[in-house]
Parts: C-alpha cells; structure tokens; sequence
C-alpha cells in the first residue's frame, strides 16, 4: 500500500521559508495599510525580514512538512 503524503499548508507557504537546517524567514507585520502615521525608520525596518521565534517554530514545522 502507498504511503499518503502529507499536504503543505497553503497559508504557511505563502508566509514563511526555510532558511539553512532550523530556521523559518518571515515578513513583519503592521506594513499593509495606515503607513502615512508611521515613521518612515519605523517603516524601513518593518521592510526587513525576521526570523520565527523558537517557541512558535515546532507549530509552523508541522504546516510545512517538506
């Protein structure tokens, strides 16, 4: 009998990518809209990219099993 696969998570796909052996690559939030109140430094580093802290990356690892 085959094996079934497992289905990636369209939403975690969409949000996060491997980076190396143990790490997830996210996009900060509070960047699509009310930009005009928001600093433009507090803007410019919303642009950069984070990592997924170790607590909630056990959780993400099971949306994205492959």
């Amino acid at each position: 009998m085959a094996k079934v696969k497992m289905k990636t998570k369209s939403a975690a796909k969409k949000r996060f990518r491997k980076v190396g052996k143990n790490k997830l690559k996210r996009s900060k939030a509070y960047r699509r809209h009310l930009l005009t109140k928001k600093s433009s430094k507090r803007k410019r580093d919303l642009r950069k990219g984070a990592y997924i802290s170790k607590a909630d990356l056990k959780m993400v690892k099971k949306l994205l099993p492959y």
